[in-house]
């Protein structure tokens, strides 16, 4: 994922919001989102190439998503598929923490990365930039391709939009989270962040969602957990050009009542 905007634990009827946008080459193998059939606990789409997924959900509650922290300054060779960590995560049977306490130590092996995982009693934010794990409290939050909650313009604008559709509704809409998502407005030139590529590129990833030659947004995502278990998963892919391709929609109940979520 380049994009992860989510609300967590803070709106009255859903333990988690979570809208993300995977902006990936198109020449990358990829299947779309469904349950796996060598694990079927497990939701979310497939990178055909390394095996691995950016997002995904367990029928025990269980969800995960990851993107990649950009500094075209530094060139790395020889590592391990960011999809590891998710998948890892929901093939395993340890709740967050301890998964994330785990992965702290290799954290060096895999591309640079950006890793929420969530259970019942919250979410815990890794990267391979930080020393530490870091356990979040309830509320809203926004994901790119730097640091949680760094204010480049696209998370700023993304959480504003959250933040705007939670307060409307006690239940959003998937459109107008997909609407958020689709978002093609670029930030002006002084607004960009410095990441080591060039400032057209910049420019250009600067949108909520991107679309250029051969690189782009190839799906969006929705994840809504509510406060009784019901989960919700939504997956819109797009063509190289931008269209709409496909529309795919699960919904199941967490499966086993001690992982269930509770209020916060």
């Amino acid at each position: 994922m380049c994009l992860i905007l989510f609300s967590h634990q803070e709106h009255p009827g859903y333990e988690l919001v979570l809208a993300a946008n995977r902006d990936e080459f198109f020449q990358r193998p990829t299947e779309p989102a469904g349950f796996w059939a060598d694990a079927p606990e497990i939701l979310g789409g497939r990178d055909r190439q390394a095996g691995g997924t950016w997002m995904g959900v367990h029928r025990d509650g269980r969800w995960a998503a990851v993107t990649n922290f950009r500094d075209g300054n530094r060139l790395r060779t020889g590592e391990r598929s960011r999809g590891e960590l998710v998948t890892y995560y929901l093939r395993g049977g340890d709740r967050a923490t301890a998964c994330a306490q785990n992965l702290l130590p290799l954290r060096h092996q895999f591309g640079g990365f950006n890793l929420l995982l969530g259970d019942r009693d919250g979410v815990v934010f890794l990267s391979s930039e930080l020393p530490a794990c870091q356990i979040l409290g309830p509320g809203l939050y926004g994901l790119s391709n730097h640091l949680l909650d760094s204010p480049w313009p696209k998370v700023e604008r993304g959480k504003r939009g959250l933040r705007e559709i939670l307060s409307a509704s006690r239940t959003p809409a998937s459109e107008g989270l997909f609407d958020l998502l689709g978002e093609r407005q670029t930030a002006d030139d002084d607004q960009l962040p410095q990441t080591g590529i060039s400032r057209d590129w910049e420019r250009t990833l600067s949108a909520a969602f991107i679309s250029a030659p051969g690189y782009g947004t190839r799906a969006s995502s929705l994840l809504l957990i509510h406060q009784d278990g019901a989960v919700h998963f939504r997956e819109r892919s797009f063509s190289e050009q931008g269209s709409r391709l496909s529309d795919r929609h699960f919904d199941f109940v967490v499966s086993r009542p001690d992982r269930s979520f509770t209020g916060s």
